[in-house]
């Protein structure tokens, strides 16, 4: 089986994916020549709406590191999300917590290819969409997915992360 990425694209970003393709996920690894550091900027740069974003936000929790997949339309609602999900406080983690949970930088983190798996929420919301996009590693690559494959390859849990 041939690499469906190119030796081209950022370290971080191949590794994210050599993860996706061992998961048999069929989308590949962009890289843009546009920032995809923040929902608004991705969704520009992909012409999508940006509820169709994949944030992919890390939390401390219990004081583990946690990874929330979010809707780029939706502020996660710490308070709601912990309670539905039977955590503890959910804090957002600094830049440093992030890079030694992940090995990515803020702006640029893969729901895949951190150094251990982290427990995941996948917001409900990205249900609504056929396709959505998630960060590949740097603040410039994406690559296409469903809120489904992103349960499947998170061993996360679909839930609303906004007040019901």
């Amino acid at each position: 089986m041939s690499p469906r990425y190119s030796d081209a694209l950022p370290v971080r970003s191949q590794h994210v994916a050599r993860c996706l393709a061992a998961a048999d996920v069929p989308g590949q690894v962009r890289e843009l020549s546009e920032s995809t550091r923040t929902a608004a900027e991705a969704a520009a740069a992909l012409g999508c709406d940006i509820g169709a974003i994949a944030n992919s936000l890390v939390f401390m929790s219990d004081g583990e590191p946690v990874l929330v997949l979010t809707s780029g339309r939706h502020r996660v609602d710490t308070v709601a999300l912990a309670a539905r999900w039977g955590r503890g406080r959910l804090q957002r983690a600094t830049a440093e917590q992030v890079r030694q949970a992940t090995g990515q930088a803020i702006g640029g983190v893969a729901p895949v290819g951190h150094p251990r798996q982290l427990p995941t929420v996948v917001d409900a919301a990205l249900a609504e969409y056929s396709q959505v996009w998630a960060a590949a590693g740097t603040p410039r690559t994406v690559f296409p997915t469903t809120a489904s494959e992103l349960a499947e390859l998170t061993n996360g849990r679909l839930l609303t992360v906004i007040p019901e």
